[in-house]
């Protein structure tokens, strides 16, 4: 085992610090392929950081395909590309990723439909549009297909309402950009998206966590923190949040929508799983049009490579959001947008969208089956499972054990908004896994994990 140390840049969070500096010693060649790495242990005793650290930046880095792991014997850098097999490159033996919320592999349904659309797209004669700088908030087909496919899951938006965008991340940006200054305060959730904290982190704005139960947000938390904080601006997720898989019920977003005119809020409705969910309330976004932002994307629906959000704007807001757009990239592409309507008009994404929700179905059939009583809960469609964990498990240690054995998941320190106390749990994603044998493989490891127990830590004396 190399007694390899990190040279670890500052201003970083330190589980990319450390991912990043072992991609510079693989690259340099300090670090040798098939070298095995230190444990997770061994590395945070040296490096003062905590285990769970070391175990996201492990994952951040087999994500990039610079190691792998196998279980029994230990983390190894990667080969290279055409270099002799080693232990590192068994995909049988390496880590199985649950810990990113990508959707189920369907490539018959996706590659089906993407090889019809490019035939028709090639039969046409007007394609200079699709290699043309679109208007901002995209073209007049392009929305009503946004329209179209915002209505079919139970929220009717006039098209001139909606912005397209590259992806619901680009929106969330464009969203906040606009909406908030430095400094501001935004309400979420306190276990909220991991990539809000990211945006929040780089417009320089300040996030404060509210009270969430089995539904969601807590409305007399909410209306406690308009109090205290004076935001004006919400964040929230109601059909399947992220981490929690929690959906909202009807009653409850009527009380928010109550709070929300009463407080005089701004709300930013992310929505990026509301067509996968079985028969879910109308949005907030329905309830109150005058101060809601609706951001949904085709990213989980139908293809994340494709880039394609939609945001609908409150009556009057549009134009000024797809100025903002403009700012931050000139305008979504047009082909990808228009693979995208074609898909809306000629039925393709609704086959895709049912082939997700099917694979969705079985690998949550697997999930029941080989987590069973061990508390992990969900929601149909939902792409990931919230799991609470019993004592003495802590999420930071229970995520670099099971790393150990086999699986990568998600701890909850990840989502949680400020320094509260972080829940015992962890985030299961099922659709990352290439195959249902893969995603068994990892709810296996996971269910070993929890069966034991924590290494009992040294004394303090």
């Amino acid at each position: 085992m190399t007694m390899w140390r990190p040279t670890m840049r500052r201003g970083r969070p330190r589980y990319l610090a450390i991912a990043e500096a072992l991609a510079e010693d693989v690259a340099s060649a300090r670090l040798a392929p098939r070298a095995q790495l230190p444990t997770h242990r061994d590395l945070a005793d040296r490096l003062g950081v905590t285990v769970g650290t070391v175990s996201r930046a492990y994952a951040e880095a087999a994500r990039r395909g610079l190691i792998a792991g196998e279980v029994g014997r230990g983390t190894f850098v990667r080969a290279a590309a055409g270099g002799e097999p080693g232990v590192a490159e068994s995909d049988a033996a390496g880590i199985v990723d649950m810990s990113i919320n990508h959707p189920p592999p369907v490539e018959g349904a996706e590659a089906a439909a993407l090889q019809a659309m490019l035939a028709t797209l090639s039969r046409r004669r007007d394609l200079a549009p699709l290699l043309a700088y679109p208007p901002d908030a995209g073209s007049r087909a392009h929305r009503e297909a946004a329209a179209e496919w915002l209505d079919r899951g139970g929220h009717r938006v006039a098209a001139d309402r909606i912005v397209v965008c590259s992806g619901s991340q680009h929106g969330l940006v464009a969203l906040l950009a606009m909406l908030a200054r430095e400094g501001d305060v935004v309400l979420t959730e306190e276990l909220t998206y991991p990539g809000l904290k990211a945006i929040a982190g780089l417009l320089r704005l300040r996030l404060s966590g509210v009270a969430i139960d089995g539904e969601g947000i807590v409305p007399e938390a909410l209306g406690e923190a308009c109090r205290t904080s004076g935001a004006r601006l919400l964040y929230c997720v109601p059909t399947v949040q992220n981490p929690t898989a929690a959906v909202m019920s009807a009653k409850r977003r009527a009380e928010l929508a109550a709070i929300i005119r009463r407080q005089g809020l701004t709300a930013i409705e992310d929505d990026v799983h509301g067509r996968l969910a079985k028969g879910p309330p109308p949005p907030l976004a329905a309830l109150v049009p005058e101060s809601t932002y609706y951001v949904t994307s085709t990213s989980k629906t139908l293809a994340p490579g494709l880039r394609v959000g939609f945001v609908a704007a409150p009556p009057g807001m549009a134009e000024r959001l797809a100025a903002t757009v403009r700012v931050t990239t000139w305008g979504a592409p047009p082909l990808t947008t228009e693979v995208v309507a074609g898909w809306i008009r000629d039925g393709a994404a609704e086959a895709i969208l049912s082939a997700r929700r099917e694979e969705a179905a079985a690998r949550h059939s697997l999930a029941r089956e080989t987590l069973a009583g061990l508390g992990a809960r969900t929601s149909a469609g939902a792409y990931h499972l919230w799991m609470a964990l019993p004592d003495p498990w802590r999420s930071a240690t229970f995520a670099a054990e099971a790393h150990q054995r086999g699986v990568a998941v998600t701890a909850a320190e990840a989502f949680l908004v400020g320094r509260g106390e972080s829940p015992a749990a962890v985030r299961l994603c099922l659709g990352t896994p290439r195959t249902r044998a893969d995603l068994l493989r990892g709810l296996r490891a996971v269910r070993q994990t929890l069966e034991s127990r924590p290494e009992t830590a040294l004394a303090i004396v």
